[in-house]
């Protein structure tokens, strides 16, 4: 049987956390909040599993204090959580919501009292939907409003913040959503996609020097991270593969530690580049005091000729997969961070961020014995000491999800949680990988 000993095997300094976000798991039909994009795009009919929304999803507001109480009885000692743009601000800019203030003021402080370090994002994904009519992140202004949504929120918050993360994924807020589009707002251009793919860096950019005028110096971004791997060995599908591996990971990576975009994909990219955007590239590059790396799964890179932008697929290959159709490749984990430790910065603190598996949990006499997801975090629990003993300054991990949630266009379809949630009366009940976590970290 699976088990999660490994634990064990790492320093006492070494933090263990679980990560959530807002729109996933809060509700946002409590405390008066706005709306984000994903109501509007949950609303289309198609987008969305079984057209399911953010509306209630776990029902956090209501029940924060039930979870917190099960992070701090599994012995983590730090909470990974999302500040929710529209909830604080529900027209995007202006008028404060004193509710939402008054939420975040409230949840931290119960962090705080459970001795649970409090890891902040600015913006996992939740745009005020006021903002969609003025062209979203593809407009350089929604820059200067997140700016202005990170200064309420470091005057609210930042001396009971233990660390901040500007952008969650950048990867996702636009590639993924505006070219791929499979999430809000669900936009299919290269234009979109090309835009948003700089102004998401810009927007980080703009944060982080609010963040440094309130003299704060535990701020960092996370990374989505995927392994690619190319389909045959054939010079063109190396070339693709190349290619994938830049917009996935090293278009960010390059920009924030180089100040510079990788070749062949500005290349390809630009025609449809904002004007100067070079001039960005110096505020994009300004130091960081840590990185954050979500990872998952890896992709085959094949040669697609319908493809006619890119010119290629992801496809799997034959390892076993999650819920979600992702491979299981624990190995890309530290791929990715060994590569970018030694290519970038030798001594930047690194956290895994996120990293979790979509199973189909069902409950069997009052139980959820989900072997395979124990098995997953101690695979890739196992890759993290491997980094550790290159001497790689890996800080902490962040196992994804506190809770099974709204899983975006997958919907309530997918459970990432440790914790399992009944959707029709949002009853907690830990999984077998939750008492796993309990058992060695405590």
């Amino acid at each position: 049987m699976p088990d999660l000993k490994i634990i064990k095997e790492f320093p006492d300094n070494f933090t263990f956390g679980v990560a959530t976000s807002s729109y996933q798991i809060e509700g946002n039909s409590f405390g008066n909040s706005g709306l984000s994009h994903w109501d509007h795009f949950s609303k289309i009919k198609g987008n969305v599993y079984n057209n399911e929304s953010g509306k209630i999803a776990c029902a956090h507001l209501p029940n924060y204090k039930e979870d917190i109480k099960l992070i701090a009885e599994a012995g983590f000692s730090a909470y990974r959580f999302s500040f929710s743009w529209p909830r604080i601000l529900p027209d995007g800019k202006g008028s404060i919501n004193k509710e939402g203030i008054s939420f975040y003021d409230r949840l931290i402080d119960e962090l705080l009292e459970n001795n649970l370090k409090t890891f902040s994002t600015l913006y996992h994904w939740d745009l005020p939907e006021i903002f969609m009519s003025k062209g979203g992140w593809k407009n350089r202004d929604t820059t200067k409003w997140f700016a202005d949504f990170t200064d309420i929120i470091m005057r609210k918050f930042s001396d009971r913040l233990n660390s901040i993360a500007t952008i969650n994924e950048p990867w996702c807020v636009s590639w993924l959503s505006h070219y791929l589009g499979e999430h809000a707002p669900g936009e299919r251009s290269i234009e979109s996609g090309v835009k948003t793919m700089h102004m998401i860096l810009v927007a980080h950019a703009e944060a982080m020097q609010v963040i440094r005028s309130h003299n704060y110096n535990n701020a960092g971004i996370v990374l989505n991270k995927q392994f690619v791997q190319p389909f045959d060995d054939i010079p063109e599908t190396l070339k693709v593969t190349n290619l994938a591996d830049e917009i996935h990971n090293l278009w960010f990576d390059e920009a924030i530690f180089n100040g510079v975009y990788p070749s062949q994909t500005l290349d390809l990219f630009s025609q449809y580049m904002p004007n100067n955007y070079e001039k960005d590239l110096v505020k994009i590059s300004q130091p960081l005091d840590w990185v954050g790396i979500n990872y998952y799964t890896r992709s085959l890179i094949k040669i697609d000729p319908t493809e006619s932008f890119l010119g290629y697929k992801s496809v799997n290959g034959d390892l076993d997969v999650t819920d979600m159709g992702w491979e299981v490749f624990p190995k890309g984990l530290r791929f990715l961070i060994e590569r970018f430790h030694n290519k970038y910065s030798k001594k930047i603190p690194i956290y895994v961020t996120e990293n979790g598996m979509a199973s189909n949990d069902v409950i069997q006499d009052g139980k959820i014995k989900d072997f395979k997801r124990i098995k997953f975090y101690s695979d890739h629990l196992i890759e993290c000491i491997k980094l550790l003993e290159k001497d790689i300054p890996l800080k902490g991990y962040f196992a994804w999800s506190l809770l099974d949630n709204f899983e975006w266009a997958y919907g309530y379809s997918k459970r990432f949680g440790i914790v399992y949630v009944d959707f029709n009366n949002l009853k907690r009940i830990p999984k077998l990988s939750w008492k796993e976590f309990r058992k060695h970290l405590k």
